[in-house]
């Protein structure tokens, strides 16, 4: 994103696509998991009426649940939708990757950087 190496964005709980802790992605993460984000309540409860519940743990899938602190990679749409409804959690840039730029706008971005 910043022209620097991607730098991992949590890896207690693990996270990216690809499980490595970065927001890496290639042509199997159809849902472009590239923005690293820090979970807030309002973020979560946001995704999860949006049919996306990141707080329940899913042990069968490996997936503790997040609660508000946790750093995830979020899908850029739904990073964009939570912007769009007032609730967009902050953004780590060193660990979003720059195909984020695809759906997000960098000063969207920017202004939601911690």
């Amino acid at each position: 994103m910043l022209g620097d190496d991607l730098m991992p964005c949590s890896i207690e709980p693990l996270t990216g696509f690809f499980r490595d802790a970065c927001c890496n992605t290639g042509p199997q993460d159809l849902g472009r998991h590239v923005v690293c984000a820090e979970m807030t309540a309002e973020f979560l409860e946001f995704s999860r009426n949006a049919g996306n519940d990141l707080s329940t743990p899913a042990p069968e899938h490996g997936f503790p649940g997040l609660v508000p602190g946790d750093r995830w990679c979020l899908c850029a749409a739904r990073w964009q939708e939570a912007l769009t409804a007032g609730v967009a959690p902050p953004v780590i840039l060193a660990s979003t990757h720059e195909g984020a730029l695809s759906v997000c706008e960098l000063d969207d971005l920017r202004s939601h950087a911690i």
